[in-house]
């Protein structure tokens, strides 16, 4: 279940800090950085996190995030060729105005 990033931020913010997170406390946290809060999803948060430790939780999202693909195999590798292509043009690119860059001070420094 999606949970907004910033509701499991404030969350993990207040274990860090020492104290128990509560939906109150969650709730004044986002509220003190100017966050229209859903009560819904303060609901939704404590119901995905009830009984496990925040070690448990990062281990699950860690987990999670090891499945994500990041490209380059199955249906995408024909646009993952013609994407690596483009970053190589873009590096060469890159060095063109790295040397122009160079090319400007002309051997003057600030403190010369």
């Amino acid at each position: 279940m999606f949970i907004y990033r910033t509701y499991t931020t404030a969350y993990l913010l207040l274990n860090a800090s020492g104290s128990a997170p509560s939906a109150a406390s969650v709730k004044s946290v986002l509220e003190s950085v100017g966050i229209e809060v859903e009560e819904e999803r303060i609901s939704q948060l404590f119901e995905a996190v009830e009984g496990k430790s925040v070690e448990e939780l990062i281990a699950e999202g860690n987990e999670k995030l090891a499945s994500v693909p990041v490209g380059g195999s199955g249906a995408a590798a024909g646009s993952g060729a013609a994407a690596s292509g483009s970053t190589e043009a873009a590096a060469e690119e890159e060095k063109e105005e790295e040397k122009e860059e160079s090319d400007d001070d002309m051997g003057f420094g600030l403190f010369d």
